[in-house]
């Protein structure tokens, strides 16, 4: 059997991190940029856009990540469409985080008094004048703190991934686990390392909370 050190262990294990970091990153920011393009026909005037993004939504929120994984990544394989791993997270990362974030950014959009878009359209500005100049601004000011609260979501999202063989943190455990007999000691190790990228996010959400909410009264 061959003897690993501590050293050893946390090194394999922070290579994996990268990886685990990069993911959410990537699919944060396509999910962000795909759940703005959601928000805005989820708030058109047209019903039957409405409707199809309300499907999308209640899709994504209402089956399982892992799932959604297993269709992209053994689904397409059916028709003869070969998805790597890491191609098949991020899709189903972004399209599962896509539909979280339009529906907080939604909820916020909802929240913004009726007179600043009535105010807006005696102005002549048309729907997305409206979203871009007045409406968006305040609505994400609100969103902020839910978004980076989410964004932990993401994190821990990246460990399901582990199912259909992309080495993140959570499988390269497994992985080390295996090849030194350490469970406890890989596992309080990468239990740490989810800790130290999450705790942050959920404090940092927190104050923003905090302070919104006492701008907001002031």
């Amino acid at each position: 059997m061959i003897s690993f050190s501590l050293w050893d262990i946390v090194r394999n294990l922070l290579l994996a991190l990268r990886w685990t970091v990069l993911l959410s990153l990537t699919s944060f920011a396509l999910g962000g940029i795909l759940g703005l393009i959601v928000l805005f026909l989820r708030t058109s005037k047209s019903v039957w856009l409405r409707r199809v993004t309300r499907l999308y939504i209640e899709l994504f929120q209402g089956t399982p990540l892992l799932m959604q994984l297993f269709l992209i990544f053994f689904g397409l394989a059916l028709f003869g469409l070969e998805v790597p791993a890491w191609l098949a997270a991020v899709i189903a990362l972004t399209c599962w985080s896509s539909a979280y974030l339009a529906e907080i950014w939604r909820g916020c959009v909802e929240a913004i008094p009726r007179g600043q878009w009535e105010a807006s359209s005696c102005l002549a500005m048309s729907y997305f004048q409206q979203m871009r100049h007045v409406i968006l601004p305040q609505a994400f000011r609100m969103g902020i703190p839910p978004t980076v609260g989410f964004s932990v979501q993401i994190v821990k999202g990246t460990a399901v991934t582990s199912i259909i063989g992309f080495v993140e943190l959570s499988k390269a455990g497994t992985m080390i686990t295996n090849a030194t007999f350490q469970p406890f000691t890989v596992y309080a190790l990468v239990a740490l390392m989810y800790f130290a990228l999450c705790w942050p996010l959920s404090k940092y959400s927190q104050s923003l909370e905090r302070k919104f909410n006492a701008t907001h009264r002031d």
